[in-house]
């Protein structure tokens, strides 16, 4: 175990890959809330889209047009402002989803509900996202962990686990 390199990351048919193999794409989309500032982004951009719909289409442009078109280029904005600087994700998405929701009054209810939905749900994405955080570990592995703890007992897994402290060594040799 000693001299490798570190893991992370699901590859083919379950095999973690060393962290030098990922490409730089994939390290940065999952050092980052991805999915959510995309997705605002293209909610804002379906917005802007439909806003261009012929006059039988739209059914509502706006005050005086300038709201109808302010709101989804902030979308587009704070969309792309998540995707790269993160770090101040938490204001983005607050802002990101006050504003989607404006949208229903200014720009054609909010592009039909497909831009509004798709700026809250990707909104709700970025502020859930937390970074550095492991990788889920699923049921089977935790069960699968918990059985063999248990056939193995508590003795022989404290030795291996390194859990064998000084306190316990003398409660062993008084036992003794």
């Amino acid at each position: 175990m000693e001299g490798q390199e570190p893991v992370s990351g699901p590859g083919p048919a379950g095999v973690a890959q060393p962290v030098a193999e990922q490409d730089a794409f994939t390290r940065w989309v999952y050092g980052r809330p991805f999915f959510g500032g995309l997705w605002l982004t293209l909610g804002g951009l379906w917005i802007l889209v439909t806003m261009k719909a012929s006059v039988k289409v739209v059914l509502h442009v706006g005050m005086q047009g300038v709201a109808g078109y302010l709101l989804p280029t902030l979308m587009v904005l704070l969309g792309l402002l998540i995707l790269f600087s993160p770090a101040q994700r938490l204001f983005y998405s607050i802002t990101g989803v006050l504003i989607s929701m404006g949208t229903w009054v200014t720009s054609n209810l909010g592009g039909f509900m497909v831009g509004l939905l798709l700026g809250v749900a990707g909104s709700i994405l970025t502020f859930g996202w937390l970074p550095d955080q492991d990788p889920r570990v699923s049921r089977r592995e935790r069960r699968g962990s918990a059985q063999r703890a248990t056939q193995d007992g508590p003795a022989a897994d404290a030795g291996r686990n390194g859990t064998d402290t000084p306190t316990a060594q003398a409660v062993t040799a008084a036992a003794q």
